[in-house]
């Protein structure tokens, strides 16, 4: 499918997997909806997109991604990743700190917000560090990350736990002041020193050491009580288990303002895989079991858990090919994410397309507080959509994958859902299923 001038007419999509109709992209925007597309002013000369049969949906927003870049290229760059997320049919995504250096001053958060416009494939919006160095001693420059170019509005130690509660009530009062978050990785160190997965009867028989429930559950507790406390936004990483689900829910009935989020693989995979020994089922926090599953897709389709973030972890082949007590923890997930909420959460009949939309999009864009990303799909409103085919089924083959990370614990599974074409800001990154090229500011139209 050939690009022309900007301006493409897709016909008979399912809005949000409800009733058919016609959207008109023009200028970044969403032109018209509706019966009013093919008779705007716009639409001639518009490239056609045939959509009868797919569902069209608000570009994906990810508020847990690992980019590496700057420092671990070795594993990822701001560039393949974001293709990655292009064609996982993301239009932003948030780029945790753990980079080396560490993203805890405003001119590396404005290094990787700069390089997310140079790559052009979705808008890439850094998480800040908490603290310095991510050592969990004396806060980061919260404030000139906030008030840099990159305007960061969501700060975490991701990959490990901000554990002093008096250095966590600090961070959580701090960002009041510019309606930040804090986004807590909920592990509490003592209680998981040395541990390989999750701590349960699969760990008692291969007598790997056990990673508890608790250690994940009484950082929660915690931290929604000093959230309560301070009047803040506490956004929670990757919940994992039941009793997590728990605890959210009961903060919530209680009107404290807490965020959760689950990964795809949470909603899928159990600790059971461990078995094969095989590496790439190695993760924080680890895979644990099928009742843990159930209550995170169940606390997903009550709202109880707000997001899906994938926590997207690619690592280079030799940290994952080895012996499992040396492996790195961690798993890709960008182009996979959508098949695996589409196979958990909306063929189970737990959540319509419509929800999704909500738990991808729309809820992530609001806790990243994005005004341009997770709109609805209006005359007007800015064109990040993904256009997608539920029919399709597809045996993910990590080779051919954007990331440089192999590690994806769904390789050899057929998942349903394809994206077929992803818009940001009006630009298609993504067409016919595969990348097409780079939205360019208009700015620098021409420039090479």
């Amino acid at each position: 499918m050939a690009e022309n001038n900007g301006t493409y007419l897709i016909r008979g999509a399912s809005i949000l997997g409800a009733g058919a109709e016609d959207l008109l992209i023009s200028d970044g925007v969403i032109a018209a909806r509706g019966a009013a597309a093919a008779t705007h002013k716009d639409a001639n000369g518009a490239t056609v997109i045939e959509a009868a049969g797919l569902v069209v949906l608000p570009g994906m927003v990810d508020v847990h991604t690992h980019l590496r870049e700057p420092g671990r290229e070795d594993a990822e760059t701001v560039e393949t990743g974001t293709r990655a997320a292009a064609l996982g049919g993301f239009t932003a995504v948030h780029a945790m700190a753990n980079s080396n250096p560490v993203a805890d001053t405003a001119g590396v958060v404005e290094q990787v917000h700069s390089l997310g416009r140079a790559a052009g494939w979705v808008d890439v919006r850094p998480v800040g560090a908490v603290t310095v160095g991510l050592a969990g001693e004396q806060l980061a420059e919260l404030g000139a990350m906030a008030d840099s170019r990159a305007q960061v509005r969501m700060f975490s130690d991701d990959g490990l736990c901000v554990h002093d509660p008096v250095l966590m009530r600090r961070a959580l009062e701090y960002v009041k002041a510019f309606d930040g978050v804090v986004a807590q990785h909920a592990q509490e160190p003592r209680l998981t020193a040395g541990a390989q997965m999750n701590e349960g009867a699969v760990s008692a028989v291969l007598g790997l050491t056990g990673w508890p429930a608790v250690a994940e559950e009484s950082i929660i507790a915690r931290d929604v009580l000093l959230a309560q406390h301070v009047n803040s936004r506490l956004h929670v990483c990757h919940v994992s288990t039941a009793g997590s689900v728990e605890i959210i829910r009961w903060a919530k009935e209680r009107g404290i303002n807490v965020t959760a989020e689950v990964t795809p693989h949470h909603l899928l995979l159990t600790d059971d895989l461990v078995r094969s020994y095989n590496p790439v089922y190695k993760v924080n926090p680890p895979l644990r079991t099928d009742a843990d599953v159930q209550a995170l897709r169940a606390g997903l389709a009550d709202g109880t858990i707000d997001v899906v973030g994938t926590d997207h972890a690619p690592h280079p082949s030799e940290h994952k090919e080895c012996e499992w007590a040396q492996a790195a923890m961690g798993m890709t997930g960008l182009e996979t994410a959508l098949s695996v909420v589409q196979h958990s959460m909306i063929e189970t009949g737990l959540m319509t397309w419509a929800d999704f939309a909500r738990v991808t999009s729309t809820a992530a864009a609001q806790i990243g507080r994005m005004t341009d990303q997770g709109r609805p799909l209006d005359a007007g409103e800015p064109a990040n959509i993904v256009l997608v085919d539920p029919a399709a089924r597809w045996t993910v083959d990590p080779a051919k994958m954007a990331t440089m990370g192999r590690n994806s614990p769904f390789a050899g599974l057929e998942l349903p859902g394809k994206v077929v074409a992803t818009f940001y800001k009006g630009h298609p990154t993504v067409l016919d299923g595969k990348l097409n090229t780079p939205y360019r500011e208009p700015s620098a139209a021409g420039a090479s």
